[in-house]
């Protein structure tokens, strides 16, 4: 598992619930040193075995860690360099829905070795789509819950209001039903072109 993966995952866990939290998540995945470095690759099993311990820790189910994991990458202040690279990806959450397929290219030109699953969008009218994630790369994990939580917090971002639901998984491929209610529902973040915000 690439570096940047766990990272994240360490960030998220180190944000959310502490830094003690994480030591104990850490210490029970006998990782060590206690922390993962964002260019260095890591066995997948490492990954899936911290967070099985911080579902334990915390009590929470996996599929909704990952999920905090994506709304965290697009909503906590440390993350406001991914928040900004999906922002240019459209004028608006539709836009946005549609520029998804060429999310894991995006990633590899950040990361050449960072090897997202496949996503593609099917646009079934009337607002409603479903968003597939492929087979696995090298983010080992359900990385379906992970972008349902990214595309719910960049819905608020936008101001849309959607209903989301990971529908499962079936032949390694997990599915997202998207409806769009309102795409103006509210007023989204400020996002200017060219600076900082």
């Amino acid at each position: 598992m690439h570096g940047l993966i766990n990272r994240a995952i360490e960030l998220f866990l180190r944000d959310t619930y502490g830094h003690e939290a994480w030591e104990e998540i850490a210490r029970r995945a006998d990782l060590a040193p206690p922390e993962f470095e964002a260019m260095l690759d890591y066995p997948d099993a490492l990954t899936g075995d911290v967070l099985v311990q911080a579902a334990q820790l915390l009590d929470k189910a996996e599929a909704e860690i990952l999920e905090d994991i994506g709304t965290y990458l697009v909503s906590h202040p440390t993350a406001a360099a991914l928040r900004r690279l999906l922002r240019f990806s459209g004028a608006d959450f539709t836009d946005f829905l549609h520029s998804l397929d060429d999310l894991p290219a995006r990633a590899r030109l950040a990361a050449p070795q960072l090897d997202l699953p496949p996503v593609a969008l099917v646009d079934r009218g009337q607002q409603v789509f479903s968003v597939t994630v492929g087979k696995r790369g090298t983010a080992g994990f359900a990385f379906g819950h992970v972008l349902l939580g990214l595309l719910r917090a960049m819905a608020d971002d936008y101001g849309a209001l959607v209903l989301l639901e990971h529908k499962g998984c079936r032949d390694g491929v997990e599915t997202i039903d998207v409806q769009l209610l309102e795409a103006a529902f509210a007023i989204g973040r400020s996002f200017v072109l060219g600076a900082a915000g």
